[in-house]
Parts: structure tokens; C-alpha cells; sequence
């Protein structure tokens, strides 16, 4: 019985044969509507403008530690209430995940990109003349955040969707920029700030910030097969309106017979009548495309009528091909995915058949007389509804990692905002607290790329990982109380930056193998809402603990514990998994997108039935 069940699985993992050739020819039928990443071209670009945003962007946000002591002498207000400011910028950046999702699925990457840099731009040049914490909270905080949020998740999703076998390569390079922001900005901002005070720094960070306009604009969007013919056809209606144009100035487009010298149909050629001769005939070289075409009888006998190019039909098939594909970009179920693709069962088996399921789109169907096109509220509400799926909440797998995650991120800004400052009250200059903040950053980018490498390597379990990594982390934080010599500072600053790199660059990896990848969108989704809510209030704990205490001590204690217990959590998901599939079963579904499953766990009714 027992080897009998494994059979089961073995054959629902690996999918029917006559169910994957089915499949196999759904691919091929719908392949002129998949939009198949290049793997490269154009996406090297994209890679190298998406790294260029995260020096930018990470490394302002980032680098806020400086800001924060001049921000505390200059407004004279608690170490708490000051934290505000910096724990906003990167919660609003988090919190605006479904603005920036149907910003994205309304108007693509490069819009919203483009869109973004001008906002946070905006958000900045307004600080400077801020009077006090409470406007700053609103233009530095709240608006350069939902700036910052528009910048941050075109910068993944457009990686995501140029690489498809290079993704986890390609996505590691793109990230890398994060943590080498980090380290750039921390001593340039400090010589901005002496050279030019806090207002002066942050107006040149703004004009910095405009060049992920430049960024975003190399955001080119894909198009699929079908698409691009469309396009073509697109073009050629509008170089044919402008022909008319010039014949007849009102617009007057006749049906016209056009016949050879034997009387038998010949391609379709547009004939107008001008206003000053009944005669004149223009040939088009190129067939009309089928929108401008009445009926194929009119073809078949010669017949070829035109219509007013002015007319709300034809404008209407303008615009319909005109084609914008820029909703396509978020339903590729596998866009916030940034790790290797060979680790999903599916994508290893059938490369087809999982291009098939995670990139095809609805067929383009031409706008009829009733269509009303989609609001931007009705956009926005339905990236809402696909990021925040409440009913993961029943699922106990997700909610200890959605705690976990909470925990984390009250502690992953604090050293952040506060290291140069604890360096301050030990005694340091303003240079070398600087070149702490310099020591997390450099340290964040060679976690990012180890880590990233490491989850890909077949032996490694991604979930153990995570998790030690995380504990690691944690445990260093609490006790770099007792590091109070620079160098030892300095090896917490690196140890720190090394080990949170994996926190970051491994989630959506770690939600695929938990959840499966049908789920991601929305796991994530509900995961940066966990992760904005705790950045908010994580910074001004730990400024309170101090103002309470007069010591950074008891807080790095609470937020490194916190980070700790972080990751020790999440050693008892496996128990859970086994506990919740013994109890429900695997379904063929969650074994095809990725779910892993041993050949112990019972197989549903439906899955046993292929």
C-alpha cells in the first residue's frame, strides 16, 4: 500500500503523458498570445537601468541614518518622534505595493517608474522648507515613500519579465545595487550635509533621484506575436489616414471598385474622390489591414469600402490596435518571483506547458459599440483584491512566515537609522559613523549574491537558509551592545548586512516553496503589508527605548531578539506542512506549480484519479 502511494505521487509530480501532450499543443495553439522572455537584448539594458535604481533609490532611502542625527539637532525633537521620518519613507514604500501593482498593470513600468521618480523628487524639494517634524513627516516620509514604492516594484517586475532561464542571474545583478548604494551614499551624503547643510543635501538627493526618470524610460515594454502584428497593421492605418488627408481635407472616403483590365479582382487598393476631380486615384502599395476592410464579400468581388477614417468605429480600432500591453506585465503569475526557475518542478519537466500556464493572456477581442474602457479604480481595486488575498490567513504555513516577517521587519531598519548615531554617542566622528553605514551596505550586497547563489544550489535546503540566516542576524544585533571598540562595530556593520542580505533577496523564493507559485501574488502581497506595518513602528520603538533609557543597549536587545525569534519560528513549518497535508491531502495543482511533496504525504481524491 504504502510503495502504492508512492507510484501516486510519483505520477502525479511528474504529470500524465497524454495530459502533458495535450497541453503541450494548448502551448503551441496559444503561442502567438504568449509574450516569451528574450533572456537577454534589450534586457541586459533594463538589467543595468534596474541597478542603477537601486544605488539610487536603496541608497538614499538608506542612508537616512545621516539625516537623522541633523534632523534631531535641528528640530529639536525626541529620538522617537524623529525616527518617524525615516520609518515612513520605507513603510509607505512597502504599504504602496497594490498602488504601484495597478499603476504598473494600468500604464507599465515605464510610466509608473517615470511617474514615481518625479513624485519622490517632488516630495524632497518640498522638505527643504519645512519648518517642522510634522510637514516632514507628510512631503519627506509619506510622499517620498509612495514615490519611492512607484520606483521599487516596476525596478523587480521589469527584470522578471525580460529574463526567464537567467532570471535568478539577472535579478541578483539588478539587487546588487541595494546594498552599494548603501555603502556610496552613507559618506557622500555626510560630505553633502557638511558642504551644503541637510536642506542642501536633500535638494541635490532630489535632483539624483530625477535620473530614475532616465532609468524608467528603457523600461520597454514585450509584446507577444499577435501583438506585434497588430501593431504592424496599426501603423499602416495610420500612414493611410494621412494619405487621405492629404486627397480630401473634409474627409470624404468613397467606396470604390478597383478591377483589372480583364475584369477579375485584384488586391485591395483605396480609391478616393478629391474635391477638385471626380477621377483622382490613389494606390496604396501595401493591403489594407482587416479593420479597414467592410465584409470579405467586398473583397472577394473587389469591392473594397472604406470608411471615414474620422468615424468612432474606425478611431476606436486606432486606439484597440494601437495595442498597450502593459496588463500583461503583472499576470505573469511568476513576476515577483526572482529566483532560478529550475527550482519549480513544472518549469523542469515542461518548459511549454508552464509558459503556457504562467504567461498566456486573454485573447485581443476589437471594442464593440457598449465597450467602456477599464477605471483606473476598477484597475486598482482588482491588483487590491489579487495582492491582498485574506483567506491565505486560514492557512497556519503563512501565518507563522507573515509573523515572522513581522518581526523581522521591526528590527531591519534600526541599524539603519540608528548606527550612525550609536556611533556618536560612543564617541566617533561623524566620518566614521558614516563608514558603518558603509560597512552594512558593502555587506548587504555580498549576502545578496552568496545567499542568492547558495538557494540555488540543489543540496541546500532554502527554507534552512533563510532561517539561520535571519537567527544569525538577530543574535549579532544583541550582542553588538557589547562591541563597543570600532573595529567590532565594524564587524557587526558587515556581519549585519551580509546575513540580512538572504532576509531580502530570498522571500518570494521561500513563498514558492511554502505556498506554491499560484499563490505568490498574493502571499507577497499580504507579506509587504505585514513588512510595512512593523518598518513603520520599528524605528520609533527602539527611539522611545532610548529616550526612556538614555542607552541603545535595552533596544538593539529587544529588536535582535526580535529578529532572532524571527527565524528560530520558522524551524516548525515543516512540521505544520506535514500536519496540514496530512489533513487536507496534495492536490495535482499545487504538485504542478511547484508545491514540494514527499512521497509519504496522502494525494487527494482528484490528483489519485489522473
Amino acid at each position: 500500500m504504502e510503495q502504492e502511494q508512492k507510484n501516486t505521487a510519483v505520477n502525479v509530480a511528474t504529470v500524465d503523458t497524454n495530459d502533458s501532450k495535450v497541453d503541450q499543443e494548448d502551448a503551441e495553439v496559444d503561442r502567438d498570445d504568449l509574450i516569451i522572455p528574450p533572456d537577454g537584448g534589450w534586457g541586459w539594458v533594463v538589467v543595468f537601468s534596474s541597478f542603477l535604481i537601486h544605488i539610487l533609490a536603496d541608497g538614499i532611502v538608506y542612508s537616512f541614518g545621516i539625516f537623522y542625527v541633523e534632523f534631531l539637532e535641528d528640530f529639536k525633537g525626541s529620538k522617537g518622534e524623529t525616527a518617524w521620518v525615516g520609518s515612513l519613507v520605507p513603510g509607505i514604500t512597502l504599504l504602496t505595493g497594490p498602488v504601484a501593482s495597478a499603476f504598473t498593470s494600468k500604464y507599465g513600468c515605464r510610466v509608473t517608474t517615470i511617474a514615481g521618480a518625479a513624485l519622490a523628487a517632488v516630495g524632497f524639494i518640498v522638505s527643504i522648507f519645512s519648518p517642522n517634524l510634522y510637514m516632514l513627516y507628510f512631503t519627506f516620509g509619506i510622499v517620498g515613500g509612495l514615490g519611492f514604492g512607484l520606483i521599487y516594484l516596476p525596478a523587480i517586475v521589469s527584470v522578471g519579465f525580460y529574463f526567464e532561464k537567467r532570471r535568478a542571474f539577472a535579478t541578483g545583478l539588478a539587487v546588487c545595487g541595494s546594498g552599494l548604494g548603501t555603502f556610496i551614499f552613507a559618506p557622500f551624503s555626510t560630505e553633502l550635509v557638511h558642504e551644503y547643510g541637510w536642506r542642501g543635501a536633500v535638494l541635490i538627493q532630489a535632483g539624483l533621484i530625477l535620473n530614475c526618470i532616465l532609468c524608467g524610460a528603457v523600461f520597454r515594454p514585450l509584446y507577444s506575436a499577435r501583438e506585434q502584428r497588430e501593431m504592424r497593421e496599426a501603423r499602416i492605418e495610420k500612414r493611410l489616414r494621412k494619405k487621405l488627408g492629404k486627397i480630401d481635407k473634409d474627409g470624404d472616403v468613397k467606396a470604390a471598385t478597383v478591377k483589372n483590365g480583364q475584369g477579375s479582382a485584384q488586391k485591395p487598393l483605396l480609391r478616393s474622390r478629391s474635391t477638385a476631380s471626380e477621377s483622382h486615384t490613389v494606390t496604396v502599395q501595401t493591403p489594407l489591414p482587416p479593420s479597414m476592410i467592410k465584409s470579405e464579400s467586398d473583397i472577394r468581388s473587389g469591392n473594397v469600402i472604406v470608411e471615414d477614417p474620422r468615424s468612432p468605429s474606425v478611431v476606436r480600432s486606432l486606439s484597440h490596435l494601437g495595442f498597450k500591453p502593459h496588463h500583461t506585465v503583472m499576470q505573469r503569475k511568476d513576476v515577483l518571483y526572482v529566483g532560478s526557475l529550475r527550482n519549480i518542478p513544472l518549469y523542469r519537466s515542461n518548459v511549454s506547458v508552464y509558459q503556457a500556464s504562467v504567461l498566456s493572456i486573454p485573447h485581443v477581442v476589437p471594442p464593440s459599440e457598449t465597450d467602456e474602457p477599464v477605471g483606473f479604480c476598477t484597475q486598482m481595486k482588482d491588483s487590491f483584491l489579487e495582492m491582498m488575498d485574506f483567506t491565505l490567513l486560514k492557512d497556519w504555513v503563512f501565518i507563522i512566515f507573515a509573523i515572522s516577517n513581522f518581526l523581522t521587519s521591526i528590527g531591519f531598519n534600526a541599524p539603519f537609522i540608528y548606527i550612525p548615531d550609536r556611533a556618536l554617542q560612543e564617541g566617533y566622528d561623524e566620518h566614521s559613523a558614516a563608514w558603518l553605514l558603509s560597512g552594512v551596505g558593502i555587506g548587504n550586497t555580498v549576502g545578496r549574491i552568496v545567499f542568492g547563489l547558495m538557494s540555488d544550489w540543489k543540496w541546500v535546503n532554502r527554507l534552512w537558509l533563510y532561517n539561520i540566516t535571519l537567527t544569525i542576524c538577530g543574535v549579532a544585533t544583541v550582542f553588538s551592545s557589547f562591541m563597543k571598540s570600532y573595529p567590532l562595530m565594524m564587524v557587526y556593520a558587515c556581519t549585519f548586512g551580509c546575513f540580512i542580505g538572504a532576509y531580502v533577496g530570498l522571500t518570494s523564493v521561500i513563498l514558492v516553496d511554502l505556498l506554491g507559485l499560484e499563490r505568490l501574488t498574493s502571499s507577497f502581497g499580504l507579506v509587504l503589508m505585514f513588512q510595512g506595518i512593523a518598518t513603520l513602528i520599528g524605528p520609533p520603538i527602539v527611539g522611545w527605548v532610548f529616550d526612556g533609557t538614555n542607552s541603545y543597549d535595552i533596544a538593539f536587545y529587544i529588536t535582535g531578539s526580535m529578529v532572532a525569534l524571527s527565524g528560530m519560528m520558522l524551524f516548525v513549518i515543516p512540521q505544520v506542512q506535514r500536519w496540514q497535508d496530512k489533513k487536507r491531502g496534495v492536490t495535482k495543482k499545487e504538485i504542478e506549480m511547484g508545491k514540494i511533496v514527499s512521497p509519504d504525504q496522502p494525494i487527494t481524491p482528484e490528483a489519485q484519479s489522473v
